[in-house]
């Protein structure tokens, strides 16, 4: 038995249209899963390689989780598919009638001060955090029905101050807290929920210091490993958390930092 094999499973990520999302996303379709993801563009075209987007093979629909009436009227029938390409030969029944994992991993962040505003706060709270609980609550049910899976992507600023982002910090800290939580609350319906927090990884979201030579250095020297964290760093514990293997874990949150937080 193939304890990562994750044919005939039905794989929603929110956020999966580039960087970690998009990474989980294409892992869960690699070991034969039919995955589906939601990102902020009209449709799938708006999306570039150049901007760490790979959508080969997946289902794509639009959905603002900025905005918590656009959650509750998403429609997970998937009936504004703009893109569908059959992987390996396989027949993708985009209907979405059972959901057997559930990532959340969207995220927000304003730099040069911008959460200090309570306008910025607001809105990397509602994406960070608010957003997280009306799309796990959204899909509570289907994910009961399979005895699914929810993962919630966090970060490992929920360990240490951010000076900068205050309203990061926060978001990503009642995360973890939520992840505790609805893993309490949720396994009494079947449902396992943990979380990753991922260290510093090379995304567009992380174009700030890894752009700039100076600030890249200074983060690879606090980093055991020495080097950037990859999506598929943090896929590779989004496969293990949402496999049998982990059937016994509810409520944590894998720090997956290459030992930053040491």
């Amino acid at each position: 038995m193939n304890e990562l094999d994750f044919g005939g499973k039905q794989i929603l990520v929110v956020g999966g249209s580039s960087g970690i999302g998009n990474g989980i996303a294409q892992a869960f379709r690699a070991k034969g899963a039919r995955v589906a993801i939601c990102g902020t563009r009209a449709q799938a075209s708006d999306y570039s390689t150049e901007e760490g987007s790979h959508l080969e093979g997946l289902a794509y629909a639009q959905l603002d989780v900025s905005n918590p009436q656009a959650i509750e009227a998403f429609n997970p029938s998937f009936d504004r598919l703009d893109v569908l390409v059959l992987a390996q030969g396989a027949a993708f029944n985009p209907s979405f009638d059972r959901l057997d994992v559930l990532v959340l991993a969207q995220g927000a962040v304003i730099y040069r001060r911008g959460e200090f505003e309570m306008e910025g706060f607001r809105k990397v709270l509602e994406v960070n955090l608010m957003s997280l609980m009306a799309c796990a609550t959204k899909f509570q049910a289907m994910l009961s029905a399979a005895k699914g899976s929810l993962i919630i992507v966090s970060s490992t600023a929920a360990y240490h101050s951010t000076m900068g982002n205050p309203a990061y910090n926060a978001s990503k800290t009642g995360a973890v807290g939520l992840t505790r939580t609805l893993g309490e609350a949720w396994a009494e319906n079947g449902i396992r929920v943990n979380g990753i927090a991922p260290g510093l990884v090379d995304t567009k979201m992380t174009k700030a210091t890894t752009a700039n030579p100076k600030r890249l250095e200074g983060a690879l020297e606090r980093i055991p490993l020495k080097r950037l964290g990859t999506p598929a760093d943090m896929a590779g514990a989004a496969l293990f958390l949402a496999s049998p293997l982990a059937s016994y874990i509810v409520g944590q949150t894998i720090v997956v930092d290459g030992g930053l937080i040491l």
